[in-house]
C-alpha cells in the first residue's frame, strides 16, 4: 500500500503548492506519486498547469493528479437512503425522501463535498499503483469535520441498520401471523450489503488516518500570528484525532530584503518573532521553512524550489 502525506491548514497557506510539490519531488526520486485535492475549491490544476478531472491525470513521468468529484462521494450513500426508504414503504411507513433524508441525518451525515474526500481517501490510499499518495485537503473547517466522518457515518449507517432490522422483524411477524410459518422463506438479505460495505469503507479510511507507519499529516502555516493560533487549533484537534503529525511548514518566510525598506525590513522582524513563538508553540514537531518566493519565481520554477526544501 503506498505511503500517504496529507497537507492541512488554513485557507490561503500555499498547502496545494506544497503538495504538488511534494509529489513532484516523489516523482523525481523514482517513485510513482499521486497528488489528490479534497479541497471543493480546486486549484491544484492551476498550480500544475494542467487539466485535471475526477480520475487520475498524468502530468509527467511518475506524477499524477486528481481533483475529487463529490457526485463520486455521494452515490453509495444515495443507495443507503432509498434502501431504507423501500423497507419503510414495505412496512406500510410513508415517509418521503426529504423527511427520510432529514431522519436519517440528524446532523450526522456531511455534505457531498467531505464524502467525496472520505471516497478518495480510501480509494487511492488503498490503490498499490501508487507509491506515495499526497492529499491537498480544504481549509481547516472542512479538514476538522473530515477527522470526525469516519465514526459519525458509521454511527449514522448503524442507526439505519438498525431501523432496517425492526422493521423486519415486524413485517416478518406481521406475515407469519396472517400467512403461516412460509411466508418468510427466501428473504433476500443482500441488500444488507451497502450498508456493510459502507461501514467497512470507514474503518479503513479511519485506520489509514491513523496509521504512523504509513501515513504524516503536515500542517501549513505562515508566520502571522492570526495564522498561528489557528494551526494551534489543527495540531490539537489532529492528535485529539489520532492523527500522527509529522511536519509543520512555514510558508513564505522573508529571508532576503532590500536594506533600505523599512517597511520590508520590520516585516521580516515581526516574523522573526512569530517563528520564535511557533517553536514554544511546537516544541516537538519537525519544522520546515519555505521562501517567500513573490517576485522571483512562480509556476514550475517556483514548485521545483519547494520540492528541493520539502522532507521526502
Amino acid at each position: 500500500m503506498p505511503d500517504v502525506v496529507l497537507y492541512g491548514g488554513k485557507g490561503g497557506v500555499g498547502k496545494t503548492t506544497c503538495a504538488a510539490a511534494t509529489g513532484l519531488a516523489a516523482a523525481r526520486a523514482g517513485e510513482d506519486a499521486l497528488v489528490v485535492s479534497t479541497d471543493p475549491a480546486h486549484s491544484l490544476g492551476d498550480v500544475l498547469e494542467a487539466d485535471l478531472s475526477g480520475d487520475p491525470v498524468e502530468i509527467e513521468s511518475g506524477l499524477s493528479a486528481v481533483e475529487t468529484d463529490p457526485a463520486k462521494g455521494t452515490a453509495q450513500y444515495e443507495a443507503l437512503f432509498e434502501a431504507l426508504a423501500d423497507d419503510l414503504d414495505g412496512a406500510g411507513i410513508d415517509l418521503d425522501e426529504a423527511g427520510l433524508r432529514e431522519l436519517f441525518t440528524a446532523g450526522l451525515l456531511p455534505g457531498s463535498d467531505e464524502l467525496a474526500a472520505l471516497a478518495n481517501i480510501e480509494t487511492y490510499a488503498e490503490d498499490d499503483r501508487w507509491d506515495r499518495v499526497i492529499f491537498d485537503t480544504a481549509p481547516t473547517g472542512h479538514t476538522l469535520r473530515l477527522l470526525d466522518l469516519p465514526d459519525a457515518v458509521g454511527t449514522g449507517v448503524k442507526t439505519a441498520l438498525s431501523v432496517r432490522e425492526q422493521v423486519s422483524r415486524k413485517t416478518d411477524a406481521a406475515k407469519t401471523m396472517l400467512f403461516g410459518p412460509y411466508a418468510t422463506m427466501g428473504r433476500d438479505d443482500a441488500d444488507d450489503t451497502a450498508f456493510t460495505e459502507v461501514l467497512s469503507e470507514m474503518e479503513r479510511v479511519a485506520a489509514v488516518l491513523r496509521d504512523p507507519d504509513r501515513t504524516t499529516f503536515r500542517v501549513v502555516c505562515l508566520p502571522e500570528r492570526l495564522v498561528l493560533s489557528e494551526t494551534e487549533r489543527l495540531v490539537a484537534r489532529l492528535r485529539e484525532a489520532e492523527v500522527p503529525v509529522g511536519t509543520l511548514v512555514v510558508n513564505r518566510v522573508l529571508t532576503e530584503v532590500d536594506e533600505g525598506c523599512a517597511r520590508c525590513s520590520a516585516q521580516q522582524e515581526r516574523q522573526q518573532e512569530v517563528l520564535s513563538e511557533i517553536g514554544e508553540a511546537f516544541p516537538d514537531l519537525d519544522r520546515v521553512e519555505l521562501p517567500d518566493l513573490t517576485g522571483q519565481a512562480d509556476g514550475w520554477e517556483a514548485l521545483e524550489t519547494i520540492a528541493d526544501r520539502l522532507p521526502p
